[in-house]
């Protein structure tokens, strides 16, 4: 056991990227000494359990929808928002379940994604240069030297809030809110002012009829009252990640028990890096976002440095390209890996290569060219005769106006009314079922 809890800290020797600059490494080690003696957020076997179903996306027997919000907030979480993004889910999930046909590996970006890379370490306004927010895990939204300043107490924090929301999210799935038959339900407030909504209503109904042919029949499965939810982050902050890895008393081996999955970021993946080495280490099912200068070779390394046993389910690839260049760079990607027998899952993030600035100075996103990147990986995939493995977005269940387009349209001059985002604009709920119903097709072929 003492050999894993060494393999666990060789990271440490390595340059870390995107770590923050705590003032006080003191105070730092005392919140890390204080998580480690905090219980699991989750358990090594629900961990195994998402990796076995990862592997069946590997196979092409399955599809992922991972979402959420872009960064957390503390204040985000409440049992209103936490049912949002969930019911948000839940309709894309059943959109794409009923319309594509096709069994759906629901995991939220919730419960830990609380910290965010930066391409700048400060920023300036009006003359006045403070560290960058990165995330509420280290620091403050508001513009004030204090505000800004890093606090390693946030981790703890991001612990607890992590813990409410999971709670809650355990509460929704299992506790009645998650069943088949509440299809209208979720749909209730919605229905009557969204063409998306209008259409969900309709898939809506044909499940209906559907359950209830199967009640007549006398079958009523254990899996249309209850769905399996997975927690997912970027682990971004190793201190804090490394503090909640425990080592599995039925294996002996190290997870990082922070959440089901965890990902490295395109600005974090370096083969020589702190964050390559710690998820080396641990036995999660993990992903790497891979941007627009991934190399075939540094694929293959990767995989090589995370999945040297080539277990399916281990490793995901979530490529994030940009519209523009998806169909020209993704090819010789998944050709090549392909070709190296890796059993890896394929998922697309159609949001971070599509950013730009509004002329109001808002970050936004159009969702034409978030459906155009989907509508690229998928006939990547379909070249190729390999299995395009889901979709990674960042989305609310709140109506809010961040991202540009949609049947529900938004434009340019909208996006002050409710630009909501801690960092990123994400996707309103009716912009998500316009996309899932979109992605359905696509499945379809």
């Amino acid at each position: 056991m003492s050999s894993n809890l060494v393999d666990l800290d060789s990271w440490r020797a390595l340059p870390a990227a995107q770590q923050p600059d705590w003032p006080d490494r003191g105070e730092l080690d005392k919140v890390v000494a204080e998580l480690g003696g905090l219980p699991p957020l989750v358990f090594a076997g629900e961990c195994d359990q998402l990796k076995e179903q990862l592997a069946a996306v590997a196979r092409g027997e399955a599809f992922v929808l991972q979402g959420g919000d872009c960064a957390e907030t503390f204040s985000g979480a409440t049992a209103d928002n936490v049912r949002n993004k969930l019911k948000t889910l839940l309709q894309m999930a059943i959109v794409l379940t009923y319309a594509a046909k096709v069994p759906v590996v629901k995991i939220g970006r919730v419960a830990g994604q609380f910290a965010k890379p930066r391409s700048k370490a400060t920023e300036i306004r009006d003359g006045v240069e403070l560290p960058a927010y990165r995330g509420d895990m280290v620091n403050g939204f508001d513009f004030t030297a204090e505000s800004r300043n890093p606090d390693p107490w946030r981790l703890l924090k991001a612990y607890h809030s992590s813990a409410v929301t999971l709670n809650l999210a355990r509460a929704f799935t299992k506790g009645g809110y998650a069943d088949l038959r509440q299809v209208h339900a979720w749909n209730q407030d919605f229905v009557a002012e969204s063409p998306a909504g209008r259409r969900y209503e309709q898939l809506a109904r044909e499940i209906d009829q559907g359950l209830a042919f199967m009640r007549a029949c006398g079958a009523d499965p254990e899996e249309f009252h209850t769905v399996e939810f997975y927690s997912s982050h970027e682990a971004l902050i190793l201190d804090y990640d490394r503090a909640l890895t425990r080592i599995d008393s039925r294996t002996g081996l190290p997870y990082d028990v922070s959440a089901h999955m965890v990902w490295i970021g395109e600005r974090t993946r370096q083969l020589d890096g702190a964050h390559v080495d710690f998820f080396a280490s641990i036995r999660n099912p993990i992903g790497v976002k891979l941007g627009p200068s991934t190399t075939p070779e540094e694929a293959l390394a990767l995989i090589e440095r995370l999945n040297p046993r080539n277990e399916a389910g281990r490793l995901t690839f979530i490529t994030r390209m940009g519209s523009a260049r998806i169909r020209e760079l993704l090819p010789a990607l998944v050709k090549e890996v392909t070709a190296a027998g890796a059993r890896v899952a394929w998922i697309c993030d159609p949001m971070h290569g599509n950013t730009f600035e509004a002329p109001s100075g808002h970050k936004t996103r159009r969702l034409d060219e978030v459906l155009d990147e989907v509508a690229g990986f998928f006939e990547v995939h379909r070249a190729l005769g390999t299995h395009p493995g889901g979709i990674h977005i960042e989305f609310t269940g709140d109506d809010v106006t961040e991202c540009v387009g949609g049947g529900h349209e938004i434009v340019e001059g909208d996006l002050a009314t409710r630009y909501e985002t801690a960092c990123d604009p994400r996707l309103n709920r009716s912009q998500s079922l316009d996309l899932a119903f979109r992605v359905a097709e696509l499945y379809r072929g």
